[in-house]
């Protein structure tokens, strides 16, 4: 009998283990539907196909609820911005289908594939489907014309060309040759963005048959100004990587730090050794990087990228600290790297219109004048300014924050100071018929003017801003910003002393 009991009590076990274990696979399940028919077959071929693909998605929030639940959340908790669903969205998760079959009378890419209209790419114009509001502000974002502030600005496209084409030897120096496709995708463009432009369509024999599939020139990529085959620009999965886009991975700074490290913009290296970047490091494992919205204290106990110009971010009390916004100038009152002075953020985010006092299309001249018809007004950077010290002050006194900020404006006239010292020997090299104005990049003395400014003013000012410290001052900083002014000195010296000879 006690052997028939224990026994009975093993069986008992193993039913209970065996019924949670279906429950669990049950629930797992469940959680993923309702799905379409279209994404169910899209599925049935891609679990084989693109495994990983569908693992991804399969652990996103898309394939956990439908759009008409997201929507029916408290305001502050929704991850969805549109006011009515889609009839077609409204009870059933977002599969593949949903993306890559939504508005192909708009994609040049779209192509016929297992008896449906497919296009490769998904846009921020179909993501805005159930996220108009941040694809909005998004395409207010000067990242979202980051290609063509690359493309359609010569000086830009000149230091591009220097940087990536082919030097040849001649008996007189070197003949850069200009740079081709490949390379610049995969350097510059690869941030900024390609323009992906459809090539042919063509027949590829597969296990399910001959397919037909698009070929299109500047794909891969990811980056935020992407041209698209609809017309939109950008590229949502830069920050929130496609399948799983997730928020916990656009709110880790890991993901800017594909584009922000350096040396001409190293956010991500900064904040990594500041007293931020040390508690995240630390203790980013016992936050909670999915909840919306976002509390300080709470969910968090330091700032990412994203806590101060993305995030929606609540005190405990759940009031609103700062909205959640796609326009990252929204917090940000200068702008501080990239160019040759640091100056007041432009009013379009297209910057390839700019024309200074010199004609040129950058925000200020070679001296340092503002082009200040472009640029927003005292006003607007005091409100922004000031949307961002909210984030500060969350955690940090009033005159911590005052004297953080000091320190920063400091440095902005500082850096711009400096470079303004290079630029001067520069212009007299010109003016001497020392160096030759027409490529300013291409010499020694303009390179090392162009990391002047490139280089060690942007990694002070950032060092600024971030509380990085050793960053603004031997790592890339002050040091070098003094160096090579006294090197670009001795250069002209030695220049215009040949030239005597």
């Amino acid at each position: 009998m006690a052997q028939f009991c224990a026994l009975f009590r093993l069986d008992c076990k193993f039913l209970v283990v065996l019924s949670w274990t279906l429950l669990c696979c049950s629930v797992g399940f469940a959680q993923e539907q309702p799905m379409s028919d279209l994404t169910q077959d899209c599925i049935a071929c891609h679990s084989s196909v693109t495994p990983a693909i569908v693992a991804d998605w399969r652990r996103s929030a898309h394939s956990k609820i439908t759009p008409e639940k997201a929507l029916g959340r408290p305001e502050l908790e929704r991850r969805i911005s549109v006011k009515i669903v889609p009839d077609q969205l409204k009870d059933v998760v977002v599969g593949c289908a949903e993306c890559h079959l939504l508005n192909t009378q708009d994609h040049s890419d779209t192509f016929d594939h297992n008896d449906q209209k497919v296009h490769l790419t998904v846009t921020p114009k179909d993501c805005g489907t159930c996220h108009p509001v941040e694809e909005s502000q998004f395409g207010k974002n000067i990242m979202a014309f980051a290609h063509t502030n690359l493309s359609k600005n010569p000086v830009f496209t000149m230091l591009m060309n220097t940087i990536n084409g082919v030097q040849e030897l001649n008996k007189n120096g070197t003949t850069i040759k200009e740079a081709d496709q490949q390379t610049n995708s995969e350097s510059c463009y690869s941030c900024h963005g390609t323009e992906l432009k459809v090539i042919n369509k063509k027949a590829r024999s597969t296990d399910y048959g001959d397919m037909e599939f698009v070929q299109m020139s500047g794909w891969p990529n990811d980056g935020v100004g992407r041209l698209n085959p609809d017309n939109s620009r950008g590229s949502c999965s830069a920050c929130h990587t496609r399948h799983q886009f997730s928020i916990q991975m656009a709110r880790k700074p890991y993901t800017c730090s594909q584009c922000h490290k350096g040396p001409d913009v190293p956010a991500y290296k900064i904040y990594s050794v500041s007293k931020h970047g040390v508690i995240f490091s630390s203790l980013h494992n016992e936050w909670n990087l999915k909840a919306v919205p976002w509390t300080v204290g709470k969910d968090f106990s330091a700032p990412t990228c994203a806590t101060c110009h993305v995030s929606l971010v609540v005190n405990q009390e759940g009031s609103v600290i700062v909205n959640r916004t796609h326009q990252m100038n929204d917090r940000l009152p200068w702008r501080i790297f990239g160019l040759i002075y640091a100056h007041a953020h432009p009013k379009s985010p297209d910057t390839s219109i700019i024309k200074n006092a010199d004609g040129l299309p950058l925000p200020t001249t070679y001296s340092g004048t503002p082009a200040s018809d472009y640029l927003i007004g005292s006003e607007e950077q005091k409100v922004r300014k000031e949307t961002l010290q909210k984030v500060c002050l969350s955690c940090h006194t009033p005159d911590w924050v005052q004297g953080h900020w000091g320190r920063f404006d400091n440095t902005i006239k500082t850096t711009d100071a400096m470079t303004l010292t290079a630029t001067k020997i520069l212009m007299k090299a010109w003016d001497r018929k020392l160096a030759d104005k027409k490529n300013p990049f291409d010499e020694a003395i303009e390179k090392q003017w162009t990391e002047q400014w490139l280089f060690y003013a942007n990694s002070t000012r950032l060092s600024s801003a971030m509380l990085g410290a050793d960053y603004g001052v031997f790592d890339n900083g002050r040091w070098f910003m003094g160096k090579t002014i006294q090197e670009m000195l001795d250069r002209f010296n030695f220049l215009a002393g040949t030239r005597k000879r």
